[in-house]
C-alpha cells in the first residue's frame, strides 16, 4: 500500500510553502513519526514527521515552491513490513527487553496554548526547553512562552513523548496547539531500553549520526543566516547534535574570538584595519513586548491630547532625613530608605487632593477612583515593563519600599505575572536613574497622568535673599488635557512638591 504525505494545513493565510530541505533519501527506509523533511512558510519554519513506516519515494524536490495539499512524497507500507521481518536477528532479540520497559498507552495528549490574561489574543513561542522526541514528566517545564506584557513557562501536562507541532518565534493565537504527548506508562525510558514509540533519530546511539546531526533548528538557523556563520562550523548540544538556538547565539559571540589565533602575525594589521572600518548590520526580530509597546506609544501620541508640565524639588530635607534615620529603618524594617517611598506617598496625597489626575476615559464617561493603584516603571531584560503596587495610598514607607523591590525582582527574572501589571491608575518613571536631567514622559494609557523623577544635581538657588547650593531635581507631569485642565496638572504637582520639600506632611497627612 501507497500513502501519500501531503502539505498539511500551515494557517489561515498561507496558502504556499517552500520545500527547504529533505532529511532523508529516495528509498530509504522511514519510521513513524521520524522527521522527513524541512518546510517554510512565510511566517514559521515546521517539519514534516512519517505518518507511516516504510520506504520512501520523493515527490517534491528542494527548493520547490508547493501550494497546500500537494504531494511530497509516498511512503510504500508494504515495503515497510517487509523489512520489519526481514530484521537482524539481534533486533529481534532486544525487543523483548524493550518491550519490558515504559510501554506507550496509545493515547495521545494535545497542549495548547493557555489563556494567559484578559486582554491577551496571541504569544510567542520563545523557547522550547525540550527537544523533538525527548522524554517528559508531568508538570517539567518543557518551553517558554512570551506575551506582549510577560514571559511564561509551560509545563507538561502528561508523562510521555514530546512531538513539537508549533516552532520556536512562532506566534501562536489563544487555544493553539503547540506540541503533542504520546502518553507512556513505567516512567522515563532508558539508554538500552527506547521507547518503542519514540522516533528513530531519539532513539539512535550517540555515537551515530542522523539526520539532525549538525542540522539547525529554524530559530538557530536565522541567527546563522544573519550573522553569516556556516551551519557546518558550529557544533551542536541538541538531540543527535541538532544545533539549537542556544549554540548560534554562543557561535556568534565567540566567531571573532576563534578567527583571531587562527590568524598569523603578517594579517592581524590588515584585519584589525578591516574591523575598524566595518559597516556591518545586525537586525534582530522585535520581542511581543517591543512591539506592543512601541504600537501603545504611538497609540498614546496619536489618541490623547498630552501636555506636559514642569517644576523643580530641593531634595534636601529628604535627603537629611534618609541620613539621620536610614540605619535605623533598615534595622527595623530590613528594608532600606529610598526616595521612591516618598514620592509615592506624595503622589497618592495629591491624587486625593486632584482626582481627575487619578482618573480615565471609558468611552463617554469619565472614571473616578478612591483609591491609588501606582504603576512603576522598570527596565527589565527584554523591555520596559510597569508592575503596579495596589491600593498605595494604604501602604507605609517601608511597606512600598519592599513592594518596589519585590516587583522589581520578579521584573528582572522575567517572572511578573499579567496580573501584576495591569490596573494601574497612575504611573511613576525615573529616569534619574540613568541620568536624565529632564524628560517628558508618555502617558501610560488609559491612564491621564505620569509623573517623571529626574537626576538630582547640585545648583545655586535662591534661599531668603541668599544663594545656597541645594540638591535640586526635576519632576515633569505629563497628563492627558481631555480629563485634566492646567489649573488640575499645575495645583498636583505644586502640591507634591510641597509633600516632598516637608516630608513631615507626609507622615501627619497635611
Amino acid at each position: 500500500m501507497s500513502l501519500e504525505i501531503k502539505v498539511p494545513a500551515a494557517g489561515e493565510s498561507i496558502t504556499e510553502v517552500l520545500l527547504a530541505q529533505w532529511f532523508k533519501k529516495d528509498g530509504d527506509f522511514v519510521e513513524m513519526d521520524e522527521i522527513i523533511c524541512e518546510l517554510e512558510s512565510d511566517k514559521a519554519t515546521f517539519e514534516v514527521p512519517s505518518e507511516a513506516a516504510g520506504i520512501i519515494k520523493i515527490v517534491a524536490q528542494e527548493d520547490s515552491t508547493l501550494e497546500i495539499g500537494a504531494v511530497i512524497c509516498t511512503i510504500d507500507t508494504e515495503a515497510g513490513a517487509s523489512a520489519e521481518t526481514a530484521a537482524p536477528s539481534e533486533s529481534a532479540s532486544s525487543a523483548p527487553a524493550a518491550a519490558e520497559g515504559p510501554k506507550a498507552t496509545g493515547k495521545v495528549h494535545d497542549m495548547i496554548v493557555p489563556t494567559v490574561g484578559e486582554s491577551i489574543t496571541e504569544v510567542t513561542l520563545s523557547t522550547w526547553l525540550k527537544a523533538d522526541g525527548d522524554y517528559v514528566e508531568m508538570d517539567e517545564v518543557i518551553a517558554e512562552v512570551d506575551s506582549d506584557k510577560a514571559t511564561f513557562e509551560l509545563p507538561s501536562e502528561a508523562n510521555g513523548i514530546l512531538r513539537i507541532v508549533a516552532q520556536e518565534d512562532e506566534t501562536l493565537e489563544i487555544g493553539a496547539l503547540i506540541c503533542k504527548i504520546e502518553v507512556m506508562d513505567g516512567g522515563a525510558p532508558t539508554s538500552e531500553a527506547a521507547p518503542v514509540a519514540a522516533s528513530a533519530p531519539a532513539a539512535a546511539p550517540s555515537g551515530d549520526s542522523t539526520y539532525a546531526t549538525g542540522h539547525a533548528s529554524p530559530a538557530a538557523a536565522k541567527i546563522l543566516a544573519e550573522k553569516g556563520i556556516d551551519a557546518a562550523n558550529v557544533k551542536g548540544t541538541g538531540v543527535d547534535g541538532r544545533i539549537t538556538k542556544e549554540d548560534a547565539t554562543n557561535a556568534q559571540k565567540s566567531a571573532p574570538k576563534a578567527a583571531a589565533p587562527s590568524a598569523s602575525k603578517a594579517e592581524e594589521a590588515p584585519a584589525a584595519t578591516a574591523t575598524a572600518g566595518s559597516r556591518n548590520e545586525r537586525r534582530e526580530r522585535m520581542t511581543p513586548l517591543r512591539k506592543t509597546v512601541a504600537r501603545r506609544l504611538v497609540s498614546v501620541k496619536n489618541e490623547t491630547a498630552m501636555l506636559t508640565t514642569f517644576n523643580e524639588v530641593n531634595m534636601k530635607p529628604i535627603m537629611d532625613l534618609r541620613k539621620k534615620y536610614k540605619e535605623q529603618f533598615k534595622e527595623k524594617y530590613e528594608i532600606g530608605l529610598g526616595f521612591m517611598s516618598f514620592f509615592t506617598k506624595a503622589v497618592t496625597m495629591a491624587a486625593m487632593e486632584w482626582p481627575a489626575v487619578n482618573a480615565k476615559i471609558d468611552g463617554n464617561e469619565i472614571v473616578y477612583n478612591d483609591f491609588v493603584d501606582v504603576s512603576i516603571a522598570v527596565s527589565a531584560p527584554k523591555g520596559l515593563v510597569v508592575p503596579v503596587i495596589r491600593n498605595a495610598e494604604g501602604l507605609s514607607f517601608d511597606q512600598v519600599e519592599k513592594e518596589v523591590r519585590r516587583l522589581a525582582l520578579k521584573a528582572r527574572d522575567n517572572k511578573l505575572t499579567i496580573d501584576e501589571m495591569t490596573g494601574g491608575t497612575f504611573t511613576i518613571t525615573n529616569g534619574g536613574i540613568f541620568g536624565s536631567m529632564l524628560s517628558t514622559p508618555i502617558i501610560n494609557a488609559p491612564q491621564s497622568a505620569i509623573l517623571g523623577m529626574h537626576n538630582i544635581v547640585e545648583r545655586p538657588m535662591a534661599v531668603n535673599g541668599e544663594v545656597k547650593i541645594l540638591p535640586i531635581m526635576y519632576v515633569a507631569l505629563s497628563y492627558d488635557h481631555r480629563i485634566v485642565d492646567g489649573r488640575e496638572s499645575v495645583s498636583f504637582l505644586v502640591r507634591v512638591k510641597e509633600l516632598l520639600e516637608d516630608p513631615t506632611r507626609l507622615l501627619l497627612g497635611i
